[in-house]
This record gives structure tokens, sequence and C-alpha cells, in this order.
């Protein structure tokens, strides 16, 4: 086995959400560790507090509420968000979330964004050469 080899390891214990003051909002973890794959954070709004409607026109995200109570708004209506629940939000669609009475806490999971580039852009003009 090589020394450069991943290993798995423990990130955060999201029973320390309890240790969060109230008013606490956003992004209380995210994952950081170099050359992975995902995107992850552990979001949390205080009590009746919301993420206004937005559209992710690229990534699928996953979302697993792990503490509290909330709700879901879709072009379609009103999901409940209860500790456990796992929600698959498909890339394009629209939703909001906010946050119930007690707070709503949630892990999210997408796959990384590739960071910005300098260089042309792919449908833009192509350099050319002699051999073109």
């Amino acid at each position: 086995m090589s020394d450069s080899a991943p290993v798995p390891r423990a990130l955060y214990d999201v029973n320390a959400l309890t240790d969060q003051p109230p008013e606490t909002s956003g992004a209380v973890w995210r994952l950081a560790e170099s050359g992975r794959q995902l995107d992850a954070n552990v979001v949390h709004l205080p009590p009746l507090q919301r993420v206004d409607t937005h559209t992710e026109a690229e990534l699928d995200v996953l979302l697993l509420v792990v503490a509290g109570r909330g709700t879901l708004g879709t072009e379609e209506g009103s999901e409940p968000l209860g500790e456990g629940r796992l929600i698959w939000l498909p890339h394009g669609s629209t939703r909001s979330v906010t946050a119930g009475a007690e707070g709503l806490s949630y892990l999210t999971v997408h796959r990384r964004r590739p960071g910005m580039r300098i260089g042309h852009h792919p449908s833009g003009p192509r350099p050319t050469s002699a051999s073109d």
C-alpha cells in the first residue's frame, strides 16, 4: 500500500449542531479536502429563516435533513422536511427551503464544480495554426 493512498476518515459529527448558537445561519461545515470529486456542506437555518427560491442549472444535489423540521418549496407545491428525510434535487429544478419553528439543519452533496480556468471558451474562436 502506498503512503499517499487516500484513507477514509471521520470529518464531522452532526450531533455537534446542538452546540451551535440558534442564530447561526449558513454553512457550519464544508468538505474541503484536496483531490475530492464531491462538494458537501452542512447548512443550518435558524427558526423560520429561508433560503430563497432558486434554480441550480448544472448540478443534481442530494439534501439530507440531519436536525429540525422545515419545508421544501417546489414548483409543484410544498414538501415537508424532517430529520432523516433524503431529497433529490435534480439539476434544473426550482426550490426554496424554509426552517420550521425549531430551525433546520441539512447536509447537501453534489459533484464538485470545476474551478475557474483561464483560456479560450470551447464555443469561442479556435486558434489557428499553419497546419489547419
